[in-house]
């Protein structure tokens, strides 16, 4: 079937009809060219028929990534970013606002310079819980999914260190994308009854998982890192990443072998699997279950929060509808308007949007482009004749490059923070969901995301002076700060704070299989120092 009903083509005239006279010149055709371009364009902005299903079943899913983002940030913000937090987003607020003036508008976009309180903070990510079931329910899905991304870049831009995860910027990126695919329609619809998505928007999701995950893998294999070269990066990979689940223990106690086996199926999917994006319906099912299954295990062996899903549904745009119809065929109420039955408005509002979209979506791939050629020929700077949309475009955070681990952590350093009323007698602080008493358990704690015991896993990597923010946790568990004490899992001083608190560095290794079963331990670590010496507030 063509896209677009062929040209109806008329014998050539022998004279000329009666009311022109056959002295009169027949009107010029158009050039060539000029009607491929018409044909490129009408071809862009004509509907995917066969995807109309795959962007219903992602737009539900994206809507469900942001609801998770925004309630489990909730929970969180004021011990992170509130008045007396370990960032307080109001006080860097005012510092921004002197330092840069009017231009702050633009080089920080967050709806937090209407009103910097931590009442307003909790009313963006109100709205933003209520936005993201309004989107999931499908009503006013463009207008739902644009104010989520309006709001998660406010909270984002005040949130510091604590936003600075890649899928905090995929979930941007994502959503930016996925505005020019979302149906304009206020109504919730069936999946056979959504409009199916022109051709450009849902090939810009498909470029965005393209890119994502021939990224992830590139940046691997550019790093020279010893460790992905020679196909060993699993083999310490499930005992040093962030937050490991009870599953990573049992893959760390398997043999090399697997261990090697594994990371050649895991390039196979990042550097090959993106190809089949373009060899057709069969390539992007194949990429699509590709894709599902790497996320599944990675899932399944470690706690990344919302990242996971958010690729799963990316992932589901490449099915197209006869996949989709096994699911929703009992449900089918209308189909999809096919592209020769679309007739779209003529009005200029439909017209305007149109054409700022087309722009829009033009200048974001653009982008793009250039945020892959980057890091895939490791240009140390940016072309000039590309320099000037990205810096325009970098406050909006939703034109990112991605690559997770591009260089191993060989070695896992734990932070274990300490109390102490004499300077003699220490008192161990426990966290939530980061390694610390060796007999706890593995947690399983995505799709929520617990910043902090993030952050600390990153600090460790580093050295106190690289990580301010660390210092300021120190003074507000020195002053019991009780929403940052919320944070912590435990608090050995419940009746009043410690007048002094240290931070050690230790080592950590799971133990083998044999420790485990006589001691019960999955941990085992070795003190190597202190990372914060004892503080206190006089």
């Amino acid at each position: 079937m063509h896209p677009h009903p062929p040209e109806e083509l008329s014998p050539p005239l022998t004279e000329p009809p009666a009311s022109q006279s056959a002295d009169t010149a027949p009107p010029e055709c158009p050039p060539a060219s000029s009607n491929k371009l018409v044909h490129a364009l009408q071809f862009l902005v004509a509907p995917a028929g066969d995807y109309g299903i795959a962007v219903w079943v992602f737009l539900r899913l994206l809507g469900l990534c942001h609801l998770i983002a925004f309630a489990s940030l909730w929970v969180q913000i004021d011990g992170l970013i509130g008045d007396n937090g370990i960032i307080s987003a109001g006080q860097w607020l005012e510092a921004v606002s002197k330092q840069l003036g009017a231009h702050r508008f633009w080089q920080t976009p967050t709806l937090c310079w209407l009103d910097p309180s931590q009442s307003f903070r909790h009313t963006l990510c109100l709205l933003g819980v209520l936005l993201s079931l309004t989107s999931i329910i499908g009503v006013a899905t463009r207008l739902s999914l644009g104010l989520c991304w309006l709001l998660y870049l406010s909270l984002s831009m005040v949130g510091g260190v604590f936003f600075g995860f890649q899928w905090d910027a995929l979930l941007l990126e994502t959503t930016l994308f996925a505005l020019f695919a979302a149906p304009a329609s206020w109504k919730p619809a069936w999946p056979r009854q959504t409009p199916a998505p022109a051709r450009a928007a849902i090939g810009a999701l498909w470029w965005l998982a393209f890119r994502l995950m021939l990224l992830s893998g590139a940046v691997k294999l550019l790093s020279k890192d010893k460790l992905w070269s020679d196909l060993s990066a699993l083999t310490v990979h499930f005992q040093t990443q962030p937050l490991p689940t009870p599953l990573a223990w049992w893959l760390h106690q398997l043999p090399p072998a697997f261990h090697t086996a594994s990371c050649v199926a895991m390039f196979a999917v990042e550097l090959g699997a993106p190809f089949l994006i373009l060899c057709g319906r069969l390539g992007r099912r194949i990429a699509a279950a590709a894709f599902c299954a790497l996320m599944l295990l990675v899932a399944l062996s470690g706690n990344y929060c919302f990242f996971n899903l958010l690729v799963f549904a990316l992932s589901l745009c490449l099915l197209d509808d006869k996949i989709w119809l096994r699911f929703f065929a009992s449900r089918e109420k209308k189909p999809c308007a096919s592209p020769t039955e679309s007739t779209p408005s003529k009005g200029w509002l439909n017209l305007c949007w149109r054409s700022l979209a087309g722009a829009s979506l033009l200048l974001f791939l653009w982008c793009s482009v250039l945020q892959t050629l980057v890091p895939l020929f490791q240009w140390r700077t940016v072309p000039p004749w590309g320099a000037a949309p990205l810096r325009w475009l970098a406050p909006f955070r939703s034109v990112n490059s991605y690559g997770l681990f591009a260089v191993m952590t060989q070695k896992r350093p734990e932070i274990i923070l300490e109390g102490s009323e004499d300077g003699r007698t220490w008192k161990e602080y426990s966290f939530k969901w980061k390694a610390g008493p060796t007999s706890r358990s593995l947690p399983i704690v995505a799709p929520y995301q617990p910043r902090l015991d993030w952050q600390m896993w990153f600090a460790s990597l580093g050295e106190l002076k690289h990580n301010p923010w660390f210092s300021n946790f120190l003074v507000r568990v020195l002053q019991g700060e009780p929403s940052v004490l919320a944070l912590l899992e435990t608090n050995p001083f419940p009746e009043k704070p410690p007048r002094y608190l240290r931070a050690a560095l230790f080592q950590y290794k799971f133990t083998n299989a044999e420790t485990r079963a006589r001691t019960g331990d999955l941990w085992e670590r070795d003190y190597r120092g202190d990372y914060c010496p004892p503080i206190s507030l006089k």
